[in-house]
């Protein structure tokens, strides 16, 4: 076990910032608590500072984040800062590519306490996880679009077997966990458009391949439409989803708005040898620097981003940090006395920051 985890911040843009402190001031009062030291290390990137300095991606951040021991990450792109050619300014899919953080992991689940979306009374038992490949498919287009005059251009689309295979072990291995904690069998569902493109019907067939080798687990497949639908209607009935990259852009932000919004998501960008956590929402610009944001994703990604450490390190310190980070937030909100401002409340991130470190300290107190 280590002494001190270094970890790499990157608070990013607009209401990054915000909720990156709320998230560091709920770190600061667990890590007391389970004898753990984590070095937070705040350096600059994004679209502001693209701005500022011309680079939003600065040569110092990205090799502090290569000797870290994780990234924590907040949010950054501005819709009004944009490349040259149109598109926004946004380095996060530059750190996905540089550290090959292939799996894109989502978990969405309810909590006790908020309403939710949905009025049938399943809808308060959704436990789900979407698992996007994060490398290839229609995303492996940016920076390589073929820009033909002002008349047409092409965005090509990537599906290789290596890609597509680690994917799938990932969701597989990801399904048996959860079968082992929540104490039922697996499931994984590709989601695909194997109807029409060929890439996507050889994504079904690497995907069955994989399926072969996980006989404990269920599987089947679904067209990312049909899922679109089915994921309103029945969002009860899933496990672990594992999909192509655009697709599974567009659907975590489908079923983050099943449990109330992307406040509500958190979300872990993760290598075989990096990962970087972060909330599954954007910058905001609209309400930041006014004390509105929910933190709740970001302080969930950092029980992520803990959750893994351990994993890697067998430092069990770690796992009761996360466990202790999650049940806190379940406890705060399963109380009603908190809710956030987009499900109607009038609590904003002071209020949801203090109740979390409220929460943990009677936690421990009651150990």
């Amino acid at each position: 076990m280590k002494d001190q985890y270094q970890i790499a911040v990157l608070p990013g843009d607009g209401i990054g910032r915000e909720v990156m402190a709320a998230c560091e001031h709920v770190l600061q009062a667990v890590e007391k608590r389970v004898g753990i030291r984590l070095g937070l290390q705040w350096l600059p990137a994004g679209a502001q500072h693209y701005v500022d300095t011309g680079d939003a991606l600065p040569q110092s951040t990205l090799k502090a984040c290569e000797a870290a021991d994780a990234i924590l990450f907040g949010a950054m792109g501005l819709p009004h800062v944009r490349g040259a050619d149109g598109t926004e300014i946004i380095p996060q899919l530059d750190l996905r590519m540089h550290f090959d953080l292939y799996a894109g992991v989502r978990p969405i689940r309810t909590f006790a306490g908020l309403p939710t979306p949905l009025s049938h009374p399943r809808a308060q038992a959704i436990d789900l996880v979407l698992v996007r490949e994060n490398t290839e498919g229609l995303f492996y287009a940016r920076g390589r679009g073929d820009v033909r005059g002002d008349e047409e251009v092409f965005d090509t689309m990537r599906i290789t077997r290596k890609g597509t295979s680690r994917i799938c072990e990932f969701a597989f291995g990801l399904a048996e966990r959860r079968a082992r904690r929540l104490g039922r069998q697996g499931h994984v569902t590709n989601v695909d458009k194997a109807n029409v493109f060929a890439s996507m019907a050889f994504f079904r067939k690497v995907f069955e391949e994989v399926a072969a080798r996980h006989a404990g687990v269920g599987s089947d497949s679904a067209y990312v439409d049909a899922m679109a639908l089915n994921l309103v209607l029945k969002p009860w009935n899933y496990d672990v989803l594992v999909t192509e990259n655009m697709f599974g852009d567009i659907l975590s932000d489908l079923i983050a708005a099943l449990v109330g919004g992307m406040g509500m998501a958190p979300s872990g960008d993760i290598g075989d040898r990096v990962g970087l956590f972060q909330p599954a929402h954007g910058t905001a610009p609209d309400i930041a620097g006014q004390g509105k944001a929910n933190p709740t994703a970001m302080i969930l990604s950092a029980a992520m981003m803990l959750d893994w450490l351990a994993g890697r390190s067998g430092d069990a310190r770690l796992g009761d940090a996360a466990a202790l980070i999650e049940r806190s937030v379940e406890q705060v909100f399963a109380s009603g006395g908190v809710r956030p401002m987009e499900f109607g409340g009038a609590h904003g991130t002071r209020e949801i920051t203090e109740a979390v470190t409220g929460a943990l300290a009677e936690a421990m107190a009651a150990v």
